[in-house]
């Protein structure tokens, strides 16, 4: 994407020098990577990447300036997790694009999906600073969008998920989070801001309060840093100590239900050049005969579970009609391989991350890189140069 950093970069790559940088990253994590590391970090220019992050905010604000689009995704939150006193807006957003050239030659983005519910917000930035400190990079390079920088980048993420709370009162809440492949960003996170890491099985309920056990005394929990996802304690058939439709006395630092509201859902009702052509399944009368050009997914899945390519009439009719309605089928679209690597062109997926925090900021971009079906780091482990990476700006 910056031609004279990627053949400089190429160039000097020496698996030295990735293994450095996975060492110096699973040290600063405190914890090893369980997923796949790219090679390689992206470089951007970063009026390109601004210009994807502002085609992300105009498709939030599509969504989010419809009275008629809020009031049909009502029907998106179950009613046993519909969570009361619920926020006016998501605080956080991830909008994913993949590139496609259009007949000029030019880049431009095309949306994969989006979804308001936390990413990698402190382990992203950590990812970035270790590609430029392990290979040398120019120090210029830079991390953040908007005018961010490592100071007002914490200060904008402290205020999002402390607020004006004590740190103790304040909990990063999910479902066994020492066993997460996301415990990284959970252990910086801790690092970043100080508050603890408390699995959502050992919550305590006092009347309408909920509390954790640390060092042999009960805490009020006055706050919580989301990052339990519904669909896992599903599968899981978790026991919870509470029940998300109670009134509690407690805020949401990214409140549950707008994962539910934001989500594949709303692709069907996206009406912007960078949106592919998005169905209900439910509402598809006639099924294209070109199934090869199409991709069925499941509307609640997470990391790409149940998606399926070029689906047959038998995978079709095997969706319940009453279920048709949690099933999108879209249009399939090839993008661009767009950075060179010793192992050839692949696709960058770029994730652009934001914090509605007064406005809607994006503050950096998360990349996944890959040459299979699916860009999920899970569905590139057997193949190099993929993998997780980070977006650095020109």
């Amino acid at each position: 994407m910056v031609p004279e950093l990627r053949r400089a970069f190429n160039a000097e790559f020496t698996p030295e020098k990735y293994g450095n940088f996975v060492a110096r990253l699973h040290e600063a994590c405190g914890t090893e990577v369980q997923f796949r590391l790219c090679e390689t970090p992206c470089f951007f220019p970063a009026t390109f990447l601004e210009e994807i992050a502002k085609a992300g905010k105009e498709l939030v604000f599509s969504l989010m300036d419809s009275p008629d689009y809020l009031r049909k995704s009502d029907a998106t939150i179950p009613p046993e997790w519909n969570v009361p006193n619920e926020d006016p807006r998501p605080l956080f957003l991830q909008v994913d694009f993949g590139l496609l050239r259009d007949t000029a030659g030019a880049l431009k983005p095309c949306l994969v999906e989006l979804q308001a519910f936390p990413s990698l917000y402190a382990y992203q930035p950590e990812m970035a600073r270790t590609y430029i400190e392990s290979y040398g990079l120019s120090p210029h390079l830079r991390l953040y969008l908007s005018g961010l920088d490592d100071i007002s980048y914490r200060r904008l993420l402290e205020t999002a998920i402390v607020g004006d709370h004590e740190r103790e009162n304040v909990v990063l809440l999910e479902v066994d989070p020492f066993r997460q492949k996301t415990l990284p960003d959970f252990l910086l996170t801790r690092k970043l801001l100080g508050i603890p890491i408390v699995d959502i099985r050992e919550v305590v309920k006092r009347g309408s309060k909920l509390h954790y056990r640390a060092d042999g005394r009960l805490i009020p929990i006055e706050r919580i840093y989301n990052r339990t996802i519904v669909d896992e304690l599903v599968r899981k058939n978790v026991r919870l100590p509470f029940d998300y439709r109670d009134e509690l006395e407690v805020e949401w630092a990214g409140h549950p239900n707008w994962y539910f509201r934001i989500s594949k859902f709303s692709l069907p009702y996206l009406k912007h050049p960078s949106v592919p052509k998005t169905w209900f399944l439910s509402e598809v009368n006639e099924l294209p005969t070109d199934r090869e050009n199409y991709v069925l997914k499941p509307l609640y899945s997470f990391a790409g579970a149940g998606i399926t390519f070029g689906p047959t009439d038998e995978q079709i009719a095997a969706v319940p009609e009453e279920k048709r309605r949690d099933y999108i089928l879209q249009e399939r679209v090839n993008f661009a391989r767009v950075i060179e690597t010793p192992h050839g062109p692949t696709q960058p997926e770029i994730r652009i991350m934001y914090v509605w925090q007064g406005e809607l900021t994006p503050v950096m971009a998360l990349i996944r890189m890959g040459r299979g079906k699916m860009m999920g780091v899970d569905h590139n482990k057997d193949l190099e140069w993929v993998g997780s990476s980070a977006a650095l700006l020109a």
